[in-house]
C-alpha cells in the first residue's frame, strides 16, 4: 500500500478514464474487522439517494473544504455514514486512486478495526452495514469481470458477489487492488 503522500498509478473502470482531468476528490475507508477471521465491513446505500441507490458501497465521499487529507475524508464520512469511531480504526495505508466514470477520484484508505464497536447507521444514506469475510474476496474464484455498453462506450467492471449480495464496480475495483497489493510477495 502506498504511504501518505506516496503516490501510484490511480485504477478505474472506464479505458479512457485517465485521460478525462477535473475529477472531483473523494476518499473511502477500507475496513478490516479484526475478528477471529478477518472481514470487510461494507455498506448498502438507501434505495432512494439520486447516485447508485441500493448499490454496496465503502463508508466514505467527497473531500470537503475542512478536511486536509483523504484519511481524514474516510474517517469523517465513516463517523457520519455509521458512526464508527476512528478510535476504533489503525490505519494501515492507502490503495491506489480508484477514478470512477462518474467523476470521482476516490482514495481508497485501508484501516484495521478493533471490536468491539457499536453502528450508528445516517438513515437518510446507509440501508445497511455488514461484513464478509476477507477471504471471500482474496480468493480468485469469487471474481469476476463483466461489461456493458454506455453512452456508446464499453465499461468494464469488476465483481464478486456474496449471498444476496452483489459487491461490483468501484467496490470492487478497489476491493481488487486491496487483493493484488495483499497476493504480491514483493509489497512491504
Amino acid at each position: 500500500m502506498a504511504s501518505r503522500g506516496q503516490t501510484s498509478t490511480p485504477e478505474g473502470d472506464w479505458p479512457e478514464v485517465a485521460d478525462v482531468t477535473g475529477h472531483t476528490p473523494a476518499a473511502v475507508l477500507v475496513p478490516l474487522v479484526l475478528r477471529d477471521d478477518l472481514s470487510v465491513l461494507l455498506t448498502r446505500r438507501t434505495d432512494h439517494l439520486h447516485h447508485h441507490p441500493g448499490q454496496i458501497s465503502f463508508p466514505g465521499g467527497r473531500v470537503e473544504e475542512g478536511d486536509d487529507s483523504p484519511v481524514a475524508t474516510a474517517l469523517r464520512e465513516t463517523y457520519e455514514e455509521i458512526g464508527l469511531d476512528a478510535a476504533h480504526v489503525e490505519l494501515l495505508g492507502a490503495l491506489p486512486d480508484y477514478l470512477t466514470g462518474t467523476g470521482f477520484r476516490v482514495t481508497p484508505v485501508v484501516g484495521l478495526v478493533s471490536t468491539p464497536f457499536e453502528l450508528a447507521l445516517d438513515a437518510f444514506e446507509v440501508a445497511e452495514a455488514f461484513e464478509v469475510p476477507l477471504s471471500h474476496f482474496l480468493d480468485p474464484t469469487n471474481h469476476q469481470r463483466h461489461s456493458l455498453q454506455v453512452e456508446g462506450r464499453t465499461r468494464h467492471f469488476h465483481a464478486m458477489p456474496y449471498g444476496d449480495y452483489y459487491i461490483w464496480g468501484a467496490t470492487a475495483g478497489m476491493l481488487m487492488s486491496l487483493y493484488r497489493v495483499l497476493s504480491d510477495p514483493l509489497v512491504d
